[in-house]
């Protein structure tokens, strides 16, 4: 048997336009970037009657079932690269469709379209609901529209905002890095927005439409001396308008990544061995997302499958220990105003003082364990039916100082910044390589190091931890598990008493 790997990344730009599209028709436009593609502007969001959706479902639940529902979906995007001085290519992309789903029993039965008809939805809905064959049907009720609670905030619409303005931040990014430090020998800007409309209708009578924007901006610097060289990265997203980046400056983005590929320039390799850990609050909390987070998502519980298995109620972690996953934090990457089966974004506790208390839930494996719905059902686009997804994903913030915690760690290693990495769900093994990362030597950060990689197990980790800050800070990224979702990971700065490092020389 295969064990598939679940892995996260904080979106290196050799991945950015082939995730930012999702699939669609794209119109590539540079160097004379949007101008053209834009002037033919996205065809407007389409309409359905509520009686033709409440016929796309009966006729989803024909053949039985106890659950069916449509998903449709309009997206509009822009990616834009400026490399080396110049805006290298810009893309406008279009993708608008529709999938039908029906669950009967544990199997699930999705179709999708992007003929956006009635015919064809009932086409689709004919093939998803061929697994419910035979079943007995539950008869649906007739939707009825619901308005919930908004979570994202925009106040300058990205469909309002000129592409001068985009080129102009982009620009202010790419000479901020290069103004550093004359080691700074090129710097790369990934811009990205999109607007992403929803509809969602179902077997339940749940009705609901709503509209997410989405910024990516991604800042690359190569630094080159010392006979080598460091790519440094930085990352903003929200779902906001353009004013994100009133807030979050593209130069100071620009900066922090220059200042750590200058000072990669004299990084010693890393030694080896199991040895104290020091991990610095913000992107570091992906490391919990990868190896507690999956292992904790309903799925993989129904499937009596990884470490949590049988462990509900009962302590898994130090007391010290709390990992809260929020699709409610406002505006953030992880956030939506409810999944993409409807459901409530909440703030779910699911390890509190080192006890787990909550598993994460779609509706088929909330179904599955008899529990509730926790509003993690996310699905990539229409082309992709429902699964259980991480939001906002962060060990809860602590009482401990982040200077005390360095300074009362003897010896060990200090991760600035993790790239990312990958977790077996099954057993829980993890590895993750750090990007920027210190010897600690009598309680001081000191000499940086290259090459380190984390190893271990999830239990032992968050066992391990015995120290946890009150600076917590996030990170965006994205989450692969066969699908790509926008994520952010957080934690405070904490430490975790003899973990296993990587690296490339004894200590």
């Amino acid at each position: 048997m295969t064990n598939k790997l679940f892995s996260v990344e904080d979106i290196p730009r050799r991945k950015f336009l082939e995730l930012s599209l999702k699939g669609g028709i794209a119109l590539a436009a540079a160097p004379a970037l949007l101008r053209g593609a834009q002037a033919g502007q996205a065809p407007p969001r389409p309409q359905f009657a509520l009686e033709d959706l409440n016929k796309v479902i009966r006729r989803a639940l024909a053949k039985g079932g106890e659950f069916g529902e449509v998903y449709i979906e309009n997206r509009v995007s822009r990616s834009i690269l400026l490399e080396e001085g110049k805006f290298k290519s810009a893309v406008f992309g279009i993708s608008q469709g529709a999938g039908v789903r029906v669950i009967s029993g544990d199997k699930t039965g999705y179709a999708y379209t992007d003929d956006l008809t009635v015919e064809a939805f009932l086409r689709a809905a004919d093939v998803a609901s061929y697994v419910a064959r035979g079943a007995k049907a539950v008869k649906p009720v007739d939707i009825r529209e619901e308005k919930r609670p908004s979570y994202i905030t925009v106040q300058v619409p990205l469909q309002t905002v000129a592409d001068e303005k985009r080129l102009e931040i982009m620009k202010r990014a790419h000479d901020a890095a290069l103004a550093y430090d004359a080691r700074i020998k090129m710097a790369s800007i990934d811009y990205y927005d999109e607007v992403r409309g929803r509809v969602i209708a179902n077997s339940e009578g749940l009705y609901l439409t709503d509209e997410l924007p989405l910024i990516f901006f991604i800042v690359q610097a190569l630094a080159v001396g010392n006979d080598t060289s460091h790519m440094g990265r930085e990352r903003l997203s929200r779902h906001a308008g353009i004013e994100m980046f009133d807030e979050l400056k593209p130069e100071d983005a620009a900066r922090a990544c220059a200042r750590e590929s200058v000072t990669m320039l004299d990084a010693k390799a890393a030694p080896a061995g199991k040895m104290d850990v020091v991990m610095q609050n913000g992107w570091g909390g992906v490391l919990v997302h990868e190896a507690v987070g999956h292992p904790l998502e309903g799925d993989n519980i129904a499937r009596e499958t990884g470490v949590f298995v049988g462990k509900l109620g009962k302590p898994v972690a130090n007391p010290k220990f709390t990992m809260v996953d929020d699709g409610t934090l406002p505006c953030f990457r992880g956030t939506t105003n409810y999944d993409d089966e409807g459901t409530p974004m909440k703030r779910n506790v699911l390890i509190q003082d080192g006890r787990l208390v909550k598993f994460m839930t779609d509706i088929l494996s909330a179904k599955q364990l008899k529990m509730q719905r926790t509003g993690n059902g996310r699905r990539e686009s229409f082309r992709y039916m429902p699964i259980v997804r991480m939001t906002n994903t962060f060990i809860d913030k602590g009482t401990d100082k982040p200077a005390d915690i360095l300074a009362s760690t003897a010896s060990g290693i200090y991760v600035q910044s993790l790239s990312g990495g990958s977790v077996n769900p099954t057993d829980g093994v993890f590895n993750f390589t750090c990007r920027e990362a210190y010897l600690i030597e009598n309680g001081k950060k000191t000499t940086p190091v290259k090459g380190a990689t984390l190893i271990g197990n999830c239990l032992d980790v968050i066992q391990g931890i015995d120290a946890v800050g009150n600076d917590l800070d996030f990170g965006p990224g994205i989450c692969g598990k066969g699908q790509a979702a926008e994520v952010a990971a957080g934690q405070p700065t904490v430490r975790i008493r003899g973990i296993n490092v990587g690296g490339s020389r004894a200590r």
